[in-house]
This record gives C-alpha cells, sequence and structure tokens, in this order.
C-alpha cells in the first residue's frame, strides 16, 4: 500500500511540474495575419523540436585569423551540426539560428534565383553578409550542403579574398581542398607560381589529394628544396597516388632523368603548367574546346603568338576565344595592327571594306581608325566595326572597347545627332563614385540627422536635431513627407527616438503598400531568408537607385526584424544628395 501511494505521489508531482513548463499562450495576433496562423503554428512547431531554445554566445578569438569559437552552453538537437562561415552573426544583428525557421528548399530555389542575376554592389555584400556568417543550416539541410553552399558561390564569383578569409576562419570543413584548389589554379594560370605555393600551406595532414599533394611536390623544386621534394616524392609514389606522367616530369626537374617526353598533357591546369616549363621550346596550339583555364595561362605566360598574320584559320580561332572571355580581346586588335595595306585601301577603306572577307575588312577599318584624327570619322568608323563585330556574333571582344573609345571624343567638336549615338553606345560605371555627403536640413531625409546613421552624432544630439529640423520643416506648408522622410523617421522610432505627436507618420505609411510575403517572413522570424528576398529586389540596382517607395519598403522590414547595421547601411546609401 505504502508503495502505490508513492507511485501516485511521484505521478503527481511529474504531472504539476509538466503543467509549470508548458509555454504561456501568446497574445492574438492581427486580422491581417489570421488566415497565416494555422501555417504558422506549425512552423513553429516543427522549429521548436528541432532548434535549441535559446543561443550560444559566440566569442571572438584574440588570435591572428580572428577564428571564431561557439561556447556550447546549449547544443542543438543533432551535437554533429558544424557550422562555417567567415563573420560573426552579431555583426550584423543576426544569431546561430537565422536559417533554422527556414525550409531548405526555400534556399535552395532562391540562390539558384540570385544567381542569374548580377547583382550590384549593394546586393552582393548583402549576400555576402547573410550567407557567410556562422550559422546552423536550415531546416533539411546538412551541414556539408550547406557549406557547399557557400563554397559553390565564393569560387563561382572568383572571390579570391574571401576565399582566403574562409580557410582562415575555418580549420577543417567539407570539401575544402576544392577551395584549396581554386586558389592554386588561379595563381597557376596566372602565372604566379610563387602566390600560389603560399596557397598550398592550407593543406593539413586530414585531406589526402593527389592533385594538391603532387603541386606540393613541385613547389618544394620551385623553391630549390629538392631534398625535401624528393622525399614527398618517394611517399606519394609508395601510396600510389602518382603516375607516369608526373614520374616522368618530376624525375627530369630533379635532376634524376636528363630527359622528358614532349608529351603536352592538358586534362588539367598542373599537368599543361608542368608541360610548358620542362618542354624546350614549348608551342601549344589552342582548340576550341581547350579549357577556359588553360586559356588563361597561355595568355598570362605569353605562350599565345600569330607568327602569320594571314594564318586567317588560327586567327578566327583566337577570336571566338576572346568572344568568350578566354583570350585577351587586346590582343585582338594587336593582331589587326600587324596586317599589311597599302596606302590607297587605307584612305578608300569605308568604300572598298566590303570587297575584303570579314577578319580582313575588321583590320582594315580598325587601321583606318588609328590613322583618324576627325571626331566624326572616329565615330563613324567605330559604329562600322560594331557592325562588322556583330555579323560574326562576335560582339563581346568590342563592345567595352567601343566604350572605352568613345569616352575619348571630345563630344564639343561633333553634331548633336553624333552626340545621342556616343551616349547610347557607352557602358555606364558599374559603380558610382559617391561623393561628399550635402546636407540640407530643408528636407528631412537629407538632413543632418543622416550622421547619426553613420556613427558621426550621438542619439542625444541627433535627437535635438531632429526637433529643430520638424518645426523648420513644418512652417512650409507646401512641404510633402515623402517615402524616404518616412523610411528615415521609422528608423528613428525604431531606435528609441521621440516624434511629436503631431507628427502621425503612421497614417503617412498607409499611402505605401509592403508585399505581405515579406512581412510574413519578418513575423516567422525568417530573418535570413528575409534579406535574401531583398536581394532578389535590389538586384542590379545600387541602393541610390532605388525608388522611394522600394527604399521605403526595405527599410520598414530591416526595421521589423531589428536588422539596423544593414539598414543603416541602406540609408546612408540610398537617402543623401552628394556633391
Amino acid at each position: 500500500m505504502k508503495l502505490i501511494s508513492l507511485n501516485r505521489y511521484i505521478s503527481l508531482l511529474i504531472l504539476l511540474i509538466s503543467f509549470s513548463l508548458l509555454p504561456l499562450h501568446a497574445e492574438e495576433e492581427i486580422d491581417i495575419w489570421n488566415k497565416e496562423k494555422k501555417e504558422k503554428s506549425n512552423l513553429n512547431e516543427n522549429v521548436d523540436k528541432e532548434n535549441i531554445t535559446s543561443t550560444p554566445k559566440i566569442v571572438i578569438s584574440n588570435q591572428t585569423n580572428n577564428n571564431i569559437e561557439i561556447e556550447n552552453e546549449i547544443v542543438k538537437a543533432s551535437e554533429n551540426i558544424k557550422i562555417f562561415g567567415i563573420y560573426d552573426p552579431a555583426e550584423n544583428d543576426f544569431d546561430l539560428n537565422m536559417w533554422t525557421a527556414t525550409e531548405a528548399e526555400d534556399i535552395r530555389s532562391s540562390i539558384k534565383r540570385i544567381k542569374k542575376i548580377k547583382l550590384s554592389n549593394t546586393a552582393t555584400k548583402l549576400f555576402e553578409n547573410t550567407i557567410l556568417s556562422f550559422a546552423y543550416p536550415p531546416k533539411g539541410m546538412n551541414d556539408k550542403e550547406f557549406v557547399n553552399l557557400k563554397i559553390d558561390w565564393l569560387i563561382e564569383n572568383k572571390k579570391v579574398s574571401l576565399i582566403e578569409q574562409f580557410l582562415k576562419q575555418n580549420s577543417t570543413f567539407p570539401n575544402k581542398k576544392k577551395l584549396i584548389q581554386y586558389l592554386v589554379d588561379s595563381n597557376i594560370a596566372k602565372a604566379n607560381i610563387k602566390e600560389g605555393c603560399k596557397q598550398i600551406n592550407f593543406l593539413d595532414k586530414n585531406i589526402k589529394d593527389s592533385y594538391l599533394d603532387k603541386f606540393k611536390i613541385y613547389c618544394l623544386v620551385f623553391n630549390k628544396k629538392k631534398n625535401e621534394a624528393q622525399l614527398q616524392f618517394d611517399i606519394l609514389r609508395e601510396e600510389k597516388q602518382s603516375n607516369n606522367f608526373f614520374d616522368d616530369k618530376m624525375n627530369f626537374l630533379l635532376g634524376v632523368t636528363n630527359k622528358t617526353t614532349k608529351k603536352v598533357k592538358e586534362d588539367n591546369l598542373l599537368n599543361f603548367y608542368l608541360s610548358s616549363v620542362t618542354i624546350e621550346n614549348f608551342t601549344y596550339e589552342p582548340k576550341k574546346d581547350t579549357k577556359k583555364i588553360i586559356w588563361e595561362y597561355l595568355n598570362a605566360a605569353n605562350l599565345i603568338k600569330l607568327d602569320d598574320a594571314q594564318d586567317k584559320e588560327k586567327l578566327k580561332n583566337l577570336e571566338i576565344a576572346a568572344n568568350k572571355d578566354q583570350f585577351d580581346k587586346q590582343k585582338i586588335f594587336d593582331i589587326y595592327s600587324n596586317f599589311s595595306f597599302d596606302l590607297n585601301s587605307l584612305i578608300k577603306a569605308e568604300d572598298i571594306y566590303q570587297r575584303f572577307d570579314n577578319i580582313d575588312a575588321r583590320a582594315l577599318i580598325y587601321q583606318r581608325y588609328l590613322l583618324s584624327d576627325n571626331e566624326e570619322i572616329k565615330i563613324r568608323l567605330l559604329l562600322l566595326l560594331k557592325d562588322l563585330f556583330q555579323k560574326d556574333d562576335l560582339s563581346n571582344i568590342f563592345v567595352e572597347f567601343l566604350s572605352d573609345r568613345l569616352k575619348e571624343i571630345n563630344l564639343n567638336d561633333v553634331e548633336e545627332s553624333y552626340k545621342e549615338v556616343v551616349r547610347k553606345n557607352i557602358i555606364t560605371e558599374e559603380e558610382l563614385k559617391l561623393g561628399k555627403i550635402k546636407y540640407n536640413d530643408k528636407i528631412l531625409h537629407r538632413s543632418r540627422l543622416l550622421k547619426y546613421f553613420d556613427n558621426e552624432i550621438t542619439q542625444k544630439k541627433a535627437q535635438k536635431d531632429f526637433i529643430k529640423i520638424y518645426k523648420k520643416i513644418k512652417k512650409n506648408r507646401k512641404y510633402f513627407f515623402s517615402a524616404k522622410d518616412l523610411a528615415l523617421v521609422e528608423s528613428l522610432v525604431k531606435d528609441g527616438f521621440e516624434i511629436p505627436k503631431e507628427f502621425n507618420y503612421q497614417e503617412i505609411s498607409k499611402n505605401y503598400n509592403i508585399p505581405s510575403n515579406l512581412l510574413i517572413l519578418g513575423k516567422r522570424k525568417e530573418s535570413a531568408f528575409l534579406t535574401l528576398k531583398l536581394v532578389e529586389i535590389i538586384g542590379e540596382d545600387e541602393a541610390y537607385n532605388l525608388d522611394p517607395e522600394t527604399i521605403y519598403f526595405i527599410i520598414h522590414l530591416l526595421n521589423q526584424n531589428n536588422l539596423k547595421k544593414i539598414r543603416n547601411e541602406i540609408l546612408i546609401s540610398a537617402l543623401p544628395q552628394r556633391s
């Protein structure tokens, strides 16, 4: 009987404890979210099961490489999940769980769309700060796939400095050898073997890769450490990681033999490079299917020569390669300069170019352009040359050249009709060189309040400035509070500023619509996924080129998600007038 009573007592105690641990019901959401409640509730249940209840602290060590370490005070449900990145998420107001409320397929789809966009500097920086932050992967994605998304982005966008930073910040991670090989190959392609050999130091004993091991041995030879190279070479052969081609090249370079095969191997860049440095009077004729990275090396090492300008077949292949960005475009024009034309043909070039084949015609018009000193004739010849490149689907060779040459034209010396043609064919600068901010206290979003978002003044000083500026603006009955003004004011409110009661900014905000799907992401705490959506929206535009309504709803969403650092950067780019 005593045992039964004791069991009942224990059962009752467990029941009471269970009730005490149940979460309190949240306040009901406003009507606009009612139709999302069920979906949100299901999502939160899944997140609660899979995520930790609070975020582990992030500690930046004092080591020179600024490695980020995680204090495992609270361990995630799956202790095998590892995180990799460059940035402390707190630097951009994120946390380690910034992705965990988002489905993996949503992330995959968004990144797939982003890859199709030529991102502006604003969008690129936002993307990199998000995807390269240390954080747990999204729901349904393991750490290996997540780190591969980061690796692929870095390689596809040739982010060499960020790759180096990633390797310094993360000692061990899946596919590390892929990043190291990219750095090695990019330096070989530039014919910069010295720098490539420095990158091989990222290798560690846990990585066994025959390609990188072979390059490491070559680096020892390159740095005149032949004894050490011989030792490593013997180990490589014992492990059966070498092959006949590499054995032949290393024996020759180490002085074991005095001859080497004349065979040029181009299955990878290292083998091609070893061929080029061991074969006397090395020559190579690139083909249509020659790998782009081999073209890059041939360019950098100055191994592509056209001894006979009449070798049209070879020149045609070089033009095709240049059009694909595999060959230096300027060298095509250098070759054109070496064509031989009589003086009479050059004088009458515009009248007789059609008698020549396409390559000769381009060379003739190009040389005629070089001889011209009249601005209008230069424009006419450049446009004719543009047509000749388009005729053979080689426009990529000429578009940048045309833009650069037109920029040199003195428009004061040409008629108005020519001026319009010049403007249409000049490529817009990818980056606008921002000048000094010109503050204007007559317009709220251009006022000196911007100094607060650029950390130039304190909040106390900015609060006083705001009251003064608002009083001045209020006196102007014709003043229109714009979407940019609203973006600034909502940001001040978010940061705790006091706003005059008569300034009903909430009423003004009703004039602007914010995409409901983005608002929902904020409600679900999917801050990282929200930034990816903003990257898609910003796309090719810089912040200062966005329309006021877009600027407003981006700032509103960033405020909603407490992403203040990103918000401030966009405000400082988008709002001020600059000299």
